[in-house]
């Protein structure tokens, strides 16, 4: 096991990411141990958060291991379009979310095929993909097309059309900053069991003080050693697109975890990331002001600044 973590030098200045290796530390050395979901085992503490102040352009990337932030990225733009089938994520070479659908390829098949040749498959066949590439109605489907029923007649109903709740939260920051209903939810309810994974990082609520907007993520479940990292970039990165397309200045990216935990198979993961310590300032510039929130492209993005210490790879719990 690492050594006890130390304060920066200066209290003051003291690096944001001390705020999650602590949180790592706490959790491996006094978590509750359980089994899990998927029969891995965790060991977890319930109810944290970490702040991280937007101005100035830098962002939450974490310094003391490689975070693949244009992965991270493509995944929220995915989102935005509200599109629930892996194919357009492995046509970029984005593999995040490829797993649950060949787990249950493999199980309902029993095809021992690996993860390369399925993701091709998705890929270059439109038919498979729309077999076996679809995750059911997961983040992005309720963020911009949350389903409606209208009366049918006869006690019957039909479907509505859907509500776009990220269309809303820019037009409602917009027109009454000051409102505290400026709301993005995953959890419906009605659709949990349809969807691959229900929804981790479930609930985004914005709040603008000043000319600053901030945001908050409740998320109810957040694998520490390997989510969050992705969880935090795309917190920050959405307030950043918000604030563009509302005229705001960046505020602060609040994340709050329910059942924060770290896998039992992820000790040589938390062994390395206690052994390091956290250095640097990454910058985010985004190149242009899209037409709206719906319209920015990989490229619109840049990065500097960031010097990471190396990946640590460990494994995904499915």
């Amino acid at each position: 096991m690492a050594q006890p973590l130390t304060l920066a030098r200066d209290p003051q200045r003291r690096h944001w990411e001390w705020q999650y290796l602590d949180l790592m530390r706490r959790i491996w050395e006094s978590g509750d141990e359980r089994r899990d979901r998927t029969g891995v085992g965790t060991r977890a503490l319930f109810g944290a958060t970490i702040r991280f102040d937007l101005a100035d352009g830098v962002m939450p990337l974490l310094t003391t291991k490689r975070v693949y932030w244009k992965t991270a990225t493509r995944e929220l733009l995915w989102f935005l379009t509200g599109e629930t089938n892996i194919r357009p994520l492995c046509a970029q070479g984005v593999e995040i979310w490829t797993d649950w659908p060949l787990d249950r390829y493999r199980r309902e098949t029993g095809e021992a095929i690996d993860r390369a040749a399925f993701s091709r498959r998705i890929v270059e066949d439109v038919d498979f993909a729309a077999r076996w590439g679809d995750l059911g109605p997961v983040y992005g489907k309720q963020w911009v097309d949350w389903p409606t029923y209208v009366p049918a007649g006869d006690g019957l109903f039909r479907a509505g059309p859907g509500i776009n709740q990220i269309a809303q939260v820019v037009a409602s920051l917009k027109a009454n900053p000051g409102s505290r209903r400026h709301i993005v939810e995953g959890w419906n309810v009605a659709e949990l069991d349809a969807m691959a994974l229900p929804p981790c990082h479930k609930t985004y609520q914005f709040h603008v003080s000043g000319n600053r907007l901030s945001g908050l993520l409740y998320q109810r479940s957040c694998d520490l050693g390997l989510g969050f990292a992705f969880n935090m970039w795309s917190l920050a990165l959405l307030i950043r697109m918000l604030a563009q397309q509302c005229e705001l200045e960046p505020g602060e990216a609040v994340w709050m975890g329910g059942d924060v935990h770290l896998y039992l198979n992820h000790a040589p993961l938390v062994a390395t990331q206690l052994g390091r310590e956290p250095d640097g300032e990454p910058r985010l510039a985004i190149l242009r002001r899209p037409a709206s929130i719906f319209d920015y492209r990989i490229e619109d993005f840049e990065v500097t600044g960031y010097a990471p210490q190396a990946h640590i790879a460990a494994p995904v719990a499915v």
